[in-house]
């Protein structure tokens, strides 16, 4: 319950009473202990809406250890966490399991299966395809088993050249204390990827260049002339958009249908005088959920029950009918499965042969070394390298992100 405090949300449902009245000392005792116990770093009065992503799940934690809970379940727990937040809740299921608590840990990042789990099962279609302990089970066996066949990140090759001219440079770009003197180009056809480990300024830059966030120095040119977004519609108008990490929470409304959501960022074009026009806005949705495959390419059916990777596509058929030119793309298949991934790898890669500029955030690096034409690494907010498509490796990528030798 956002509104209550983290104390209240430990006890909710379960309050201590004593003679019909809440026992409030019984409960801030337990529950600050509990808390305490999982290393959470703010007052328990604070209001949960006030918590970051990681700090809420230890209210969630908490909950559990006060009801004396023998078995957990973590649903993706780690998706819109840091590697810092990441390494504290995996420290806290560690305990956990030492305590007795036997604990189901959902997730599609093979290597998160393999830090936390004894055992690994793989279900696929409703059903059972193999389980067994996690040491004796190869990643190649995992991806088999998940989806039906041998799947590796192939290279996305491109249909067709960048073009000469940059369509977006980025010059200097800087907000302190988040980045600073940040430069690069994107062509048309092309897809660059802005790698870097986290909290190392890409999302912080991408949002700059969407207009969402202001910067302080540093100049952008768009097509020649000086772009300097202050709004998401004045970066849209221009042709920029920008596709966020959390698509749950800022890239679609889950209430509103798929047709809303494609729609909504151009719903001037199909309504008058404050009056949808349904047939236009029906057709030209259908026509963009197509283009990305969509399915079932249902455009009325509500996007909470789609799939993560089916969500993605909708959040892509969003910035095809806005006719977007530069396309940025924030962890674009966080929380999908591998085979919804190569679909949407296959998807951005059609974008850019049909002339879109692409802009890619990935933690992944594989996922980067499969998309990425070009390479701008950040390090601690600053450029520490650009790699081109034949010197761009793994090994490269890490050793300018972490400053290695």
């Amino acid at each position: 319950m956002p509104h209550l405090s983290a104390e209240a949300n430990v006890f909710l449902g379960m309050e201590s009473t004593s003679w019909g009245i809440l026992d409030r000392s019984e409960m801030s005792r337990a529950a600050g202990s509990a808390l305490k116990s999982l290393g959470f770093a703010n007052d328990p009065d604070t209001a949960v809406e006030r918590l970051s992503v990681a700090q809420q799940q230890l209210v969630e934690i908490a909950r559990a250890l006060v009801r004396n809970t023998t078995i957990i379940a973590f649903d993706e727990p780690t998706a819109t966490l840091t590697q810092h937040e990441t390494d504290h809740l995996f420290a806290q299921i560690e305990l956990l399991k030492r305590n007795g608590v036997g604990v189901i840990f959902v997730s599609h990042r093979l290597d998160e299966v393999r830090q936390v789990a004894d055992f690994v099962t793989v279900l696929r279609d409703g059903l059972l395809v193999q389980t067994g302990p996690t040491a004796e089970t190869t990643d190649r066996e995992l991806i088999r088993a998940m989806v039906g066949r041998d799947v590796e990140y192939q290279r996305q090759e491109a249909g067709r050249g960048p073009d000469e001219q940059p369509i977006l440079e980025v010059r200097a770009l800087t907000r302190e204390p988040r980045y600073r003197n940040v430069s690069f180009e994107l062509r048309r056809g092309e897809i660059v990827a802005l790698a870097g480990l986290v909290g190392s300024g890409r999302t912080e830059v991408a949002r700059a260049i969407a207009g969402i966030d202001r910067w302080d120095n540093g100049q952008m040119i768009f097509e020649g002339s000086p772009f300097t977004p202050q709004t998401p519609r004045q970066a849209i108008d221009r042709g920029v958009v920008y596709f966020s990490e959390d698509r749950k929470r800022e890239g679609l409304i889950l209430g509103m249908s798929v047709r809303e959501n494609v729609t909504l960022p151009v719903l001037d074009r199909y309504s008058k005088r404050g009056v949808v026009r349904i047939g236009e806005e029906s057709n030209s949705a259908q026509a963009a959920v197509a283009e990305v495959d969509l399915r079932p390419p249902d455009i009325e059916r509500n996007a909470r029950t789609l799939s993560g990777g089916n969500q993605q596509k909708v959040v892509f058929a969003k910035g095809l009918l806005a006719d977007a030119d530069v396309l940025l793309l924030d962890e674009p298949t966080r929380g999908v499965d591998v085979g919804a991934k190569i679909e949407l790898h296959r998807q951005i890669r059609a974008l850019a042969d049909r002339g879109k500029a692409i802009l890619v955030i990935s933690s992944e690096l594989p996922e980067v070394l499969a998309l990425a034409d070009r390479v701008v690494v950040l390090r601690e907010g600053n450029v520490a390298g650009i790699l081109d498509r034949k010197e761009k490796t793994s090994e490269a990528i890490l050793a300018l992100a972490v400053a290695a030798a």
